[in-house]
């Protein structure tokens, strides 16, 4: 026998002798502690318990996290019938799981008794070989809605969605470990999903292939379509910023733009370097610190520059950032490298977050710059400004800025209100008394809790800004130093005004750009899958259409003309046209449609009736079961008819039998309202939802709840029968059931009809989400 040959024949009789030597270490029977015998009902109820036991963010235990990873696992394997037949036969324990078996069939077809091992050939893209680097970025669903989405309005994400078994995942892997270090480095957040283990997380994000890149800031997803190089991910993140963070200075608008402190109510930033565009780690810091500071940039080997470099005596040979408040002639503070690095600009820029003495615009900077105290050393206290605006009052600012310049401490915070703009806060401090009146008034207060009581003191003449007015406050200051009692007036003041918030129409318009911008990006580059139920509807509204169309025109034209009206057609005619005056004359809340018109929200819908429902419209969905369906829906009818004149409520109901998970996963941010049963309690999976009404606000993200009716609350309404003809229109053929059990279940629904009335007025208590899970 030739070597070869021998070699090969020996290869093949190992083979199964290796696989069978490599015994499983992931048992998903053993994890969920289920039978093999087991269905999928009891695997489904023991994933669901063990799932709410090691929840990372309930269960503080620290192997919490891998546990859950593994239940997640076991689960995922055993509720695919094919997978948990694969596990069965070959002992597989799914770590190839991924979007695509394709490649992991392939070895098990080879023959019928035997597989290749991966590790016997030394794969790389084994999940238990795969990069340790991407492990400090794995993100879970939990954490991707609590921590990174409101962390994306901080700094932008580039977030990869891989996959075991991905070939095109292996040949991007050196570029995306380079650039993920590069751009983590500058600022950037970095984050990695694992498809096979984060399934729920990976089909939120709209990822439905592997390897995809995609980009998240403020709350908002963009994917990622060019080649996967260093060059074209840089500039990805880039664009992702918004374009007006950092304006160029020059000579001719230098000033203009330090000028604008008074405007801004911010500190100006000022980076002079030799490089021709603006640096990636100036821009991300601009972002991060956008609602504190104003950025410019100042490109020291322009001509045009000479003027500025020469003012503030600049190197040009080193990056210098400065720091401008209320003096534009002078930095407040200055820091030069030769190399900027993160941490050295955050130390510098939120050491100078504030102006000397800020203006208090809304009640989140009041709270930032006077924090409540939390121990005696840790006592901050602010000393206010109550002024107007206008050039009679800017002596008295002036020489409370100097003062306040004088004597900077780390106890001491100096702020100034326009008494004009918070009136309610104003009277609350100075009691209306006359002595103030038209003048300015300085109070030295400290914040006790966030409820609004304070404690204060308030000079007892009028601040002038003379030099007597300034040893009295600060004979006050020192006083306070060693008698914290020396503040004896106690008040509770009402959250300040925001002062800066845009106009409703500002905001209309920028949520109709945003809502423009993610329908055109989600026609275009989103999965396409999606998009085939509407675009199905709308070619089968074409072609019906268009066969109307032809069939008119080719039908008799005789069939086409109008005969005279005979009289009693026009006595009809003119008795609906009387009629249809009447009803407009007699009642402006009579229902537009003689019918209600309820759908079923399921995933085909779920997208444009909740996820992209319009501002301002709201879908009122009703919970029901297969086997109170019918009254349930007649009920429902009953009681929103009188609402259905509104456009911009929608109606629709929900099958618990199908979609069970998606209602209790609402149901969490409603806790205090809808408490959901402990999770050892046997009967948690049968709870009846039946009857509960849900409004879902679907561009605001909050839904409001109705709870059903217990019966006997109201022991006179346990005997009526409300028949579905009551609603008095031609469309009511049926008849309602009057059994006890059809009473017992419309009886759920009673005055759902107060309940709408409430949600108008919007009177009713709201629970926010972060955002819509998927209805699968």
């Amino acid at each position: 026998m030739e070597p070869g040959r021998a070699g090969c024949l020996l290869l093949l009789l190992l083979l199964p002798a290796l696989g069978a030597a490599a015994p499983g270490e992931f048992d998903p029977y053993r994890v969920l502690g289920v039978g093999r015998s087991s269905s999928q009902a009891d695997i489904k109820k023991a994933y669901k318990r063990l799932a709410r036991e090691w929840h990372p963010d309930k269960n503080k235990d620290p192997g919490a996290e891998d546990k859950f990873i593994q239940i997640s696992k076991a689960y995922e394997i055993l509720s695919n019938e094919e997978k948990r037949a694969n596990f069965d036969r070959y002992g597989d324990a799914g770590e190839s799981q991924g979007f695509s078996q394709q490649q992991h069939r392939q070895f098990h077809r080879f023959h019928d008794g035997f597989y290749f091992d991966e590790s016997f050939f030394h794969f790389p893209f084994n999940s238990e070989r795969r990069d340790t680097s991407d492990e400090k970025y794995l993100l879970h669903f939990s954490h991707y809605i609590n921590e990174i989405v409101p962390d994306s309005f901080k700094k932008p994400y580039l977030i990869k969605i891989t996959s075991d078994w991905c070939f095109s995942c292996i040949h991007i892997e050196p570029v995306w470990k380079e650039v993920a270090q590069e751009l983590e480095a500058l600022g950037a957040g970095i984050g990695v999903v694992h498809a096979g283990y984060e399934r729920r997380l990976a089909h939120h994000l709209g990822a439905h292939s592997t390897p995809t890149l995609l980009g998240l800031i403020n709350g908002k997803i963009t994917f990622f379509h060019n080649a996967v190089v260093r060059e074209n991910l840089r500039q990805f993140v880039e664009n992702l910023l918004p374009g007006n963070l950092v304006e160029k200075i020059t000579d001719k608008n230098y000033i203009r733009f330090l000028s604008h402190w008074r405007k801004d109510n911010k500190p100006h930033v000022l980076l002079f370097d030799h490089m021709p565009v603006v640096p990636l780690l100036y821009k991300l810091t601009a972002f991060a610190y956008r609602d504190y500071l104003s950025f410019g940039y100042v490109y020291v080997g322009l001509r045009g520059t000479e003027e500025l470099s020469s003012q503030y005596n600049i190197n040009v040979y080193t990056p210098t950032m400065m720091i401008f408040k209320e003096h534009i002639d002078r930095p407040a503070d200055v820091v030069q490298a030769r190399e900027m690095k993160k941490q050295l600009i955050d130390d510098f820029l939120s050491q100078n977050k504030f102006l000397m003495v800020a203006r208090v615009t809304s009640q989140k900077l009041f709270q930032e710059l006077c924090p409540v105290k939390k121990s005696h050393r840790q006592r901050k206290h602010c000393v206010v400004l109550l002024t107007k605006e206008g050039e009679k009052f800017a002596e008295a600012y002036e020489a409370f800025l100097t003062f306040a310049v004088a004597n900077t401490k780390d106890t001491l915070r100096f702020v100034h209100i326009y008494s004009d703009r918070q009136p309610e806060f104003a009277d609350a401090l100075l009691m209306d008394e006359e002595k103030y009146h038209g003048r300015s008034a300085v109070v030295i207060l400290e914040r006790r809790n966030n409820a609004g009581k304070i404690a204060y003191k308030a000079l007892e003449e009028a601040w002038q800004g003379s030099k007597e007015d300034n040893f009295i406050l600060l004979d006050l200051l020192d006083q306070l130093r060693t008698d914290p009692g020396l503040l004896s007036s106690e008040t509770v003041v009402a959250d300040l005004n925001d002062e800066l918030a845009p106009m409703f129409l500002i905001r209309w318009f920028y949520s109709t750009v945003d809502y423009i911008s993610d329908w055109w990006d989600s026609l275009f580059h989103s999965n396409w899958r999606e998009m085939m139920p509407l675009l199905s509807l709308l070619f089968s509204a074409l072609f019906i259409l268009f066969g109307t169309v032809i069939v008119q025109a080719f039908s008799d034209s005789n069939d086409t003309r109008d005969a005279p009206p005979s009289g009693k057609e026009e006595t009809a005619a003119k008795t609906e046209k009387n009629d249809a005056s009447f009803s407009k004359e007699s009642n402006s809340r009579i229902p537009k449609k003689s019918f209600v018109e309820v759908t079923e929200l399921t995933d085909i819908n779920y997208t444009s009736n909740l996820v992209r429902l319009r501002p301002g419209h709201m879908n009122v969905v009703l919970i029901l079961s297969n086997s109170t369906k019918t009254p349930l829906l007649q009920k429902f009818a009953l009681e929103v008819y009188m609402f259905t004149g509104s456009s911009s409520l929608h109606f629709s109901f929900l099958s618990l039998d199908k979609h069970r998970e998606w209602l209790e996963y609402l149901l969490e941010f409603a806790q205090d309202a809808a408490p959901i049963p402990n999770q050892y309690d046997k009967h948690f999976l049968e709870r009846d939802y039946t009857g509960y009404v849900l409004a879902l606000n679907g561009h605001k993200k909050y839904f409001c709840l109705f709870k059903p009716h217990r019966s006997g609350d109201e022991g006179g309404t346990l005997g009526s029968c409300e028949d579905y003809d009551a609603l008095q229109h031609a469309e009511a053929r049926g008849k309602s059931s009057c059994s006890p059990g059809s009473r017992s279940i419309k009886n759920k629904l009673h005055k759902l009809s107060f309940w709408m009335e409430r949600l108008l007025e919007g009177s009713l208590q709201r629970f926010y989400i972060p955002s819509w899970p998927a209805l699968d």
